[in-house]
């Protein structure tokens, strides 16, 4: 008998094909053109520039990302959308934990916080586009609560509140998938946990300190992590609602344009690489900084244990007791 047409030669085979091919795909749809994109980096040249036309100027491309006007501004811009990004965490999770016990209407609220993900973001681009114009459906709501349409900025034009403006935007989208994310974490956690801290007169900010926040650990830092890396890489807000106009071109936005517009592909791609390493060193500082942060959740987990161990002890002394 053939090896191929045995039950082992068989599963050897699925198991090959089952790694080589998407490895195959990934090695030509990802790590190809990165490398190529990197090699672009290091040459002054545009899309229709022969390979044999190219001008090699080694590291400029990417000391012109630190010591352009445009570049690095939009580098700095990457701050706004951080800190929108840590605002919507805290205030997804701080909902999540309420709604992750039984709350009236909790369902409802839950769907209609995660609908804005589902929508398209060149969408939610022309749906805040049109909400912020002037004297539109934002200063409408403002001058229904006694505000005057004379004392209010334009929220897409000053530069004071432009770039909060299209955070505003961003956390409205993406903070119902944290929401849900952290929902279903939190309520994953044994029911007993918050029992047995009951019992020892726990309050609900120490349960949600001592259960809640060690326990979903993981998702918390992978949620943060992903927030973090997407408000870098910020595109579909200022580039559908402004244009990147007034102060508002991201790192993306600019990119684009050198890229696109003014035929610049080794900065662009020299762009690319930066953004890349930056993320690279987030993500390293942000596991570091949470494995710090939750140094002690191992040893809480373990006295939350102890005490539910102790509740089922209780149960079963009054048991005895009782016969």
């Amino acid at each position: 008998m053939k090896w191929h047409k045995t039950r082992k030669g068989q599963q050897a085979i699925v198991i090959v094909c089952f790694v080589t091919v998407p490895l195959l795909l990934l090695m030509l749809f990802t790590y190809i053109p990165f490398g190529q994109m990197v090699q672009y980096s290091f040459f002054k040249m545009n899309y229709l520039t022969p390979p044999d036309k190219r001008e090699f100027v080694g590291f400029k491309n990417y000391i012109d990302v630190f010591t352009r006007d445009d570049c690095f501004k939009a580098l700095k811009l990457s701050a706004y959308y951080c800190v929108g990004a840590l605002f919507q965490l805290a205030l997804a999770l701080f909902l999540a934990t309420i709604l992750s016990f039984k709350v009236k209407g909790g369902n409802v609220f839950k769907g209609m916080m995660f609908f804005p993900y589902l929508i398209s973001g060149i969408a939610i681009g022309f749906i805040f586009k049109f909400f912020y114009t002037r004297g539109f459906v934002f200063d409408s709501i403002l001058q229904m609560i006694g505000f005057d349409l004379e004392n209010l900025p334009y929220w897409l034009k000053d530069q004071r509140v432009n770039n909060w403006s299209l955070v505003a935007t961003s956390v409205w989208r993406y903070f119902g998938q944290n929401m849900v994310l952290f929902i279903g974490a939190i309520m994953s956690v044994d029911a007993e946990l918050y029992e047995a801290a009951s019992l020892d007169g726990a309050n609900k900010l120490q349960q949600f300190r001592h259960i809640i926040l060690p326990s979903i650990k993981t998702i918390v830092t992978l949620n943060v992590i992903l927030s973090i890396t997407g408000s870098l890489s910020a595109f579909e807000p200022p580039y559908v609602i402004t244009g990147g106009g007034n102060g508002t071109g991201t790192y993306f936005v600019i990119m684009n344009e050198i890229a696109h517009v003014t035929q610049k592909v080794g900065l662009a791609s020299a762009m690319a690489v930066v953004l890349l390493i930056i993320i690279f060193v987030c993500t390293i500082l942000q596991k570091a900084f949470f494995k710090y942060v939750f140094r002690d959740a191992d040893s809480t987990d373990e006295s939350y244990s102890a005490k539910k161990a102790r509740k089922s002890r209780m149960r079963l002394g009054r048991k005895e007791s009782g016969r």
